[in-house]
C-alpha cells in the first residue's frame, strides 16, 4: 500500500464509519470510493473544493469548474471534507440506488458495490472489481466490522438508518427529483362542491401508500388523530421549536397508518405514518401537508407550505422540487426573497415528458416498458391530439396533462360530436377501457388487442392531425354502435323469449 493511501485511510476512515452509522452504507465502500475518485486525496477537486467523490452541481451556491464529459462543468465546492462525505451518502440514498441496495447487510461490501453500479453510479464495467480490489487490498472491511461491533444502541441506529434521520432536513415524502402537487395552497374550486370556492390551507402531494416523513430534527408530536370520519381523516401534527424562539407545526392528513404517538420526538427523515385516503373530504389518495406558524403568545396562522419547504430545502440543500402544472412552487417562492430570475415557463410537451418519466406516473413505474407503458404512450399521444383541437390556453393544457397522466384518463368528446361523451382510461392492470354515452345510456368496453393496434397504427401513421382525429372518432363510434346493436339484439331476444314463455302458459 502506498504511503498516500495509508495516510488517506487514517485521516478519513472515521468519516466513512460515521456515514455507515447514519445511513447504513458500508464504511469500506464509502472509503474505497473516496480513495478511487480523489486519487488518495491528491486530485485537484479534492484540494480545491474538498470534493472527494466528483459530485457535480453546486453546494449552497458554491462550485468550481473542471473538464469532465464536457469542458468547464460545475462541480460542488464544499467547506469541509465532512460535507463531501455527507453529500455523497445522500446521493446513494436516492431511489435509483436504494431499490438495489434494499435488504443488503450493512457489511456486505460486495453486494453494495454491485448494487451501486446497477443503479448507474459508474459506466465502467470493471468498477465493481476495482472497488472490491481496493477494499480487500487495504483491508477496509475491518471498518465495517468495527461499526457492527459497537454497542447495541448504536448498531440498531445503523440498522434503521434507511428510515431514520438522513440529515437535518427532509421533504415530507421521498422523491428523486420532484414531488407532484395536485392542489397547491390558496383559493380553489371545492373538489366536493363544484362551482363553489374555498381556501385550501395546505398542499396536496400525490402519493401511493408510502411513508410520510418528519421534515426537521427534534420535532415533537403534538397531535395524533386516529379517526377516519373527520374531514382530514387520520392526522399527525409535529411541532418544531427554532433557536429564534419561533415555532412551526406541520400536519399530515388522510393517512392510512400512523407510526408515532403524542409526545414522541422525531428527526428528519423519520417515518411518521403511511399515506392514504381517509377522511370525509377526500377524492383520492394523497398527502395533505399543512403548515402553521405559532407566535410567542400562542397565536396560530396557516402559511403556504411552499414557503416552509423552500426554506428547509435551502437549509438542507435538498434539491427537490414541488411541481404543479409545470412550475416549481418552491423556486417561485424562493425567487421573491433571493433575487433569482423568474423560472422559464415549461411547454405542455416538456411538462408531459417530465411527468411521464416521474415516480408518480404509470410510465415511471415500469420505465416505459411493457403493456402499461405502451398504453400510456398511446394515451398521451391522443391527449396531444385533443388539446390541439380544443384550443386550450397554456395553463389549461398544463392542468389537463397533469390530470391525464395521474388519472390515466383522457376525454375524447371533441373527436365524437355525435356522442354525449367519450373517454379512454388505462387501468392499473394494463387495460384500456373506453366509456361512451349516447345521450340515453352509458357503454363500457375494454379495447381488444386488435383495437389497440388499430389506434396505435392511426397515431403513428401518415396524415395530418385532423385526419388522425377523424379516424379515432370513427373507431370510437364504431365500437359504440357495435355495443348498441349487441344490446338491442339481446333485448329483442329477451322480449321474444318472454313472449314465447307467455304463449306456452296459455
Amino acid at each position: 500500500m502506498t504511503p498516500s493511501r495509508q495516510q488517506y485511510i487514517e485521516q478519513y476512515a472515521e468519516y466513512a464509519m460515521d456515514q455507515m452509522r447514519r445511513y447504513g452504507i458500508p464504511a469500506s465502500v464509502t472509503l474505497a470510493q473516496g480513495i478511487i475518485e480523489s486519487a488518495d486525496g491528491r486530485s485537484t477537486l479534492a484540494n480545491t473544493a474538498n470534493n472527494h467523490f466528483g459530485v457535480k452541481g453546486t453546494y449552497n451556491g458554491n462550485y468550481v469548474l473542471a473538464d469532465d464529459d464536457r469542458p468547464n462543468e460545475k462541480f460542488k465546492k464544499y467547506d469541509s471534507v465532512g460535507q463531501s462525505y455527507e453529500d455523497h451518502s445522500k446521493v446513494l440514498m436516492a431511489q435509483r440506488y436504494r431499490k438495489h441496495t434494499a435488504g443488503l447487510a450493512t457489511d456486505d461490501y460486495r453486494g453494495w458495490a454491485a448494487a451501486i453500479q446497477r443503479g448507474g453510479y459508474a459506466s465502467d464495467k470493471r468498477y465493481v472489481s476495482t472497488l472490491v480490489s481496493v477494499i480487500e487490498g487495504a483491508g477496509l472491511q475491518k471498518y465495517d466490522k468495527m461499526v457492527m461491533s459497537q454497542p447495541r444502541s448504536q448498531a440498531t441506529a445503523a440498522k434503521n438508518s434507511l428510515t431514520v434521520a438522513t440529515g437535518s432536513y427532509s421533504m415530507p415524502v421521498k422523491r428523486d427529483s420532484f414531488m407532484l402537487v395536485t392542489s397547491p395552497y390558496g383559493n380553489r374550486e371545492d373538489p366536493l362542491n363544484k362551482g363553489t370556492m374555498q381556501v385550501h390551507h395546505g398542499m396536496d402531494i400525490k402519493t401511493n401508500k408510502e411513508a410520510v416523513l418528519a421534515t426537521e430534527n427534534k420535532g415533537t408530536v403534538v397531535g395524533v388523530d386516529h379517526r377516519t370520519n373527520t374531514a382530514g381523516g387520520k392526522t399527525v401534527t409535529v411541532e418544531y421549536a427554532h433557536e429564534d424562539g419561533s415555532r412551526v407545526r406541520v400536519q399530515y392528513m388522510h393517512l392510512s397508518e400512523i407510526a408515532v404517538k403524542k409526545g414522541d420526538t422525531v428527526n428528519a427523515g423519520q417515518k411518521i405514518g403511511v399515506s392514504g385516503a381517509t377522511g370525509t373530504r377526500v377524492t383520492g389518495e394523497h398527502l395533505h401537508f399543512g403548515v402553521i406558524n405559532v407566535s410567542g403568545d400562542g397565536k396560530m396562522q396557516w402559511v403556504n407550505p411552499a414557503a416552509y419547504l423552500a426554506d428547509i430545502s435551502q437549509k438542507g440543500n435538498l434539491k427537490i422540487e414541488a411541481q404543479h402544472n409545470g412550475r416549481d412552487l418552491l423556486a417561485d417562492y424562493q425567487s421573491k426573497g433571493n433575487g433569482t430570475p423568474e423560472q422559464e415557463q415549461a411547454t405542455p410537451e416538456g411538462w408531459l415528458s417530465k411527468l411521464m418519466t416521474s415516480e408518480d406516473a404509470a410510465i415511471g413505474m415500469d420505465g416505459g416498458r411493457g403493456l402499461l407503458g405502451s398504453l400510456m404512450q398511446m394515451l398521451m399521444t391522443m391527449l396531444m391530439l385533443t388539446m390541439k383541437m380544443e384550443g386550450k390556453s397554456r395553463d389549461e393544457k398544463m392542468a389537463a396533462i397533469n390530470e391525464a397522466v395521474t388519472q390515466r384518463r383522457i376525454d375524447l368528446s371533441c373527436m365524437t360530436p355525435n356522442l354525449k361523451s367519450a373517454s379512454l382510461t388505462v387501468t392499473e392492470g394494463g387495460k384500456a377501457v373506453l366509456v361512451t354515452h349516447d345521450g340515453k345510456k352509458e357503454y363500457r368496453h375494454e379495447l381488444t388487442a386488435e383495437e389497440q393496434q388499430r389506434l396505435t397504427a392511426i397515431l403513428n401513421g401518415e396524415g395530418d392531425d385532423a385526419a388522425k382525429r377523424q379516424k379515432i372518432g370513427s373507431l370510437v363510434n364504431a365500437v359504440t354502435f357495435s355495443q348498441q346493436a349487441s344490446e338491442n339484439y339481446e333485448q329483442i331476444a329477451s322480449e321474444r323469449q318472454s313472449q314465447e314463455q307467455h304463449l306456452q302458459r296459455k
